[in-house]
């Protein structure tokens, strides 16, 4: 199966959003699409939910509270603590996009802040009206203790609400092994509504 959602002879630029999760899944799908999925001409738009609380849902680890107390922390230490967590976020979105940037290919990156994931994803995929939408997963649409939140638990329900076709790049076992192992790829079927997942070997 193809894993581009338009015909190999469009000439038309693509807009393709990557949901990012700032984890190692993430991290390896954007490095996948960037060797396999976009062509000359392409422009990329990564795409973060950042949880409304810096206490909460931060996948790569919550913050370190060195001053917690008991009760509510004041308002200029929440307000400081987001300060710090949105510098934190933007930095590491701007690491995840090396490739992008090695590779000379446009991007922007948008950053939304939301208690739920999933459902955002969707809104803003829709908002925002990209041809595709890709994100990693360790194994696709499983659910990993600890991982609320995380494109692990919603890359399944993505695959269902998202407007456009959803590609998800399994993350290897073995990471080591590189982006020269066949990646899984589940993708929505526009026409049917079904999930087709394939093995794509990557590009010569």
């Amino acid at each position: 199966m193809d894993p581009n959602p338009t015909s190999a002879t469009s000439t038309a630029n693509r807009r393709i959003a990557i949901a990012v999760d700032l984890s190692d899944e993430s991290a390896y799908a954007l490095r996948w699409a960037v060797q396999n999925y976009l062509r000359p001409g392409d422009s990329v738009i990564l795409l973060h939910v950042r949880p409304t609380s810096v206490l909460y849902g931060a996948d790569w680890g919550s913050t370190s509270i060195a001053d917690a107390d008991e009760g509510e922390p004041s308002e200029e230490i929440q307000q400081k603590r987001e300060e710090d967590f949105d510098a934190f976020t933007a930095s590491k979105a701007q690491e995840l996009a090396q490739p992008l940037v090695d590779a000379n290919i446009p991007f922007k990156i948008h950053v939304v802040k939301d208690h739920d994931m999933k459902e955002r994803l969707c809104l803003e995929v829709e908002r925002l009206g990209p041809n595709a939408v890709i994100m990693g997963s360790r194994g696709f649409g499983a659910s990993r203790k600890n991982a609320k939140g995380r494109l692990g638990s919603v890359s399944d329900y993505c695959v269902h609400h998202c407007v456009c076709p959803v590609v998800v790049v399994r993350y290897p076992d073995d990471p080591a092994v590189g982006l020269a192992a066949p990646a899984k790829v589940a993708q929505t079927d526009l026409a049917s509504g079904a999930v087709v997942e394939s093995d794509v070997e990557k590009d010569a």
